[in-house]
């Protein structure tokens, strides 16, 4: 979560890059909130020139002349919502001093009734999440293994229909904290919360699981297993089947065939696709670039490997929107999808990501839902179907569908990294429907959530252009221009096939905005 700073009415989130006033977000750009947070955060004293420059222009020479402009434009906002342009001194030839209201931090979130999530209701049927487990064997590096095997039992649990299971994008945000178990419970809306640990050495793997009922912090259930690191797959069936066997004693062939899947010949292979994933999760087109070095790998040593494709097809589709519209990405986005829909009808994660390049980067709607919809067969509990689909209904002018699509995939991961995108299209939803109001609120829970990507700017910029809000919506712009220099929103919908009607809508109000066709 990010630190907010607050001071007098106002309340600077760093991590979104945003002041807000009371409830209300300002006009000030990326560089004048970064000048605005370096003088606030040393309060009372003279902050350099120099300081202040590599805070908002880092590691670039330029004119003093545009720290001026930036600063008076701090002044400018402070002066008209609260008389404070003296709250900054200019100490001439040496650099600036904030003096205004005390500043405090604060790790709640701004403009907590725009952003507040509810506490999700307990479902009724048997619900679980599986919380990060603790990697006991004394060598940092191996951290990605044990998220690993947590990864895979979750795949697991979430194959079984009647079961309710919290995605890993959600349960990995407690990794590295003591947690109380019940308020696990009630944060993510689950009866029953699965820990442990696991130590890998000498070619093999201990792992000891304990399942806990959240609503009245009673053990459920506890195992040690041991076995040779050969035997990693067999040890997360068993896992799980053990976990779920708790819950449910009289476990049906059905269900534990469902469970026990088709993995990678591989484990070299399975390995890299480990060590690869949270760069593709990142969305970052440097840090895709190398994880796609890690799949390319994986992929020689087992061509088949479904999961290895579709996580590939993500980082072209990704190297695609964000790094050029380079039809080379395009083509390889397809490609890998196409080899994931091939070889992984067993893979519910592998047909997501599939059916999402297909439908994104292909423009083929039909043949995207049948990948999500055969991947939410095999997994019911699989947030990023339902999220990723979101996007592509709401690119497609289905407004109610994607905002439905959405809320089922946040209810499913509430702390999910993706879920701007689920955000992206309830706002691009509201938006196409002509309501601005919850089209900007749902645009700035997108931006609280990744504020590092400039589709979360371009919704703001669009809802607040609607509402007539016109020196916000062009700062927003301003941020887009910022995240992505060449970007142009009429190359940028036509790459996504976006729906002529909310393609005439978002273009209106981008172009009142100030972003370029």
């Amino acid at each position: 979560m990010a630190t907010s700073l607050v001071f007098g009415p106002f309340r600077l989130d760093t991590g979104a890059g945003i002041l807000f006033h009371g409830a209300e977000p300002t006009p000030l750009g990326q560089r004048a909130v970064a000048l605005l947070a370096l003088l606030v955060e040393r309060t009372g004293k003279l902050v350099s020139k120099e300081a202040l420059i590599e805070a908002a222009w880092p590691g670039q020479a330029i004119e003093d002349s545009n720290l001026t402009v930036q600063i008076a434009a701090v002044r400018r906002v402070l002066e008209n919502l609260a008389g404070g342009a003296c709250w900054i001194e200019t100490r001439p030839r040496h650099g600036y001093r904030y003096v205004g209201p005390a500043a405090a931090v604060d790790g709640l979130d701004p403009a907590a009734e725009v952003l507040a999530k509810p506490t999700p209701i307990l479902p009724g049927k048997a619900s679980i999440a599986v919380l990060p487990f603790s990697n006991l064997s004394g060598d940092p590096d191996q951290d990605y293994f044990a998220d690993g095997i947590v990864d895979d039992i979750i795949t697991g649990l979430a194959r079984i229909n009647w079961l309710l299971v919290i995605a890993r994008n959600s349960t990995f945000t407690y990794k590295g904290r003591a947690v109380d178990v019940k308020q696990v419970g009630r944060e993510l809306g689950v009866r029953y919360v699965l820990e442990g640990s696991v130590r890998r050495a000498g070619g093999r793997v201990r792992v000891t699981g304990q399942m806990i009922d959240a609503s009245t912090g009673a053990h459920v259930w506890a195992e040690r297993f041991d076995r040779s690191s050969g035997d990693i797959f067999a040890l997360q069936d068993e896992i799980a089947l053990s976990a779920v066997g708790a819950i449910a004693p009289s476990l049906r062939r059905a269900e534990i065939d469902r469970v026990k899947r088709n993995r990678p010949d591989s484990l070299d292979a399975y390995d890299l696709v480990l060590r690869a994933q949270s760069d593709v999760d990142s969305g970052m087109p440097e840090r895709v670039m190398k994880a796609l070095v890690l799949l390319e790998r994986a992929i020689e040593l087992d061509p088949a490997y479904a999961l290895a494709h579709g996580n590939a097809a993500m980082c072209h589709h990704c190297l695609f929107l964000r790094a050029g519209l380079q039809e080379a990405n395009r083509a390889a986005s397809i490609r890998h999808a196409r080899s994931a829909i091939l070889h992984g009808q067993d893979d519910a994660s592998a047909l997501t990501f599939a059916g999402f390049s297909i439908g994104m980067d292909g423009h083929d709607r039909k043949a995207a839902f049948t990948a999500l919809e055969a991947a939410l067969a095999i997994s019911p509990s699989s947030a990023l179907t339902y999220i990723l689909g979101s996007v592509i209904l709401g690119w497609s002018g289905e407004a109610e569908r994607a905002i439905e699509w959405s809320e089922r995939g946040m209810r499913l991961s509430p702390f999910d990294p993706w879920t701007f995108a689920a955000f992206d299209a309830q706002a691009m939803s509201h938006l196409l429907r002509g309501r601005y109001d919850e089209a900007c609120r749902a645009a700035y829970r997108s931006v609280h959530a990744n504020p590092a990507h400039s589709i979360t700017y371009v919704q703001l910029a669009a809802a607040l252009a609607k509402l007539g809000r016109l020196e916000e919506a062009r700062a927003a712009a301003v941020r887009v221009r910022e995240l992505h220099p060449t970007f142009r929103y009429g190359r940028q919908l036509a790459a996504v096939n976006c729906d002529p009607a909310l393609a005439q809508c978002l273009g209106d109000a981008l172009h009142v905005a100030g972003l370029p066709e």
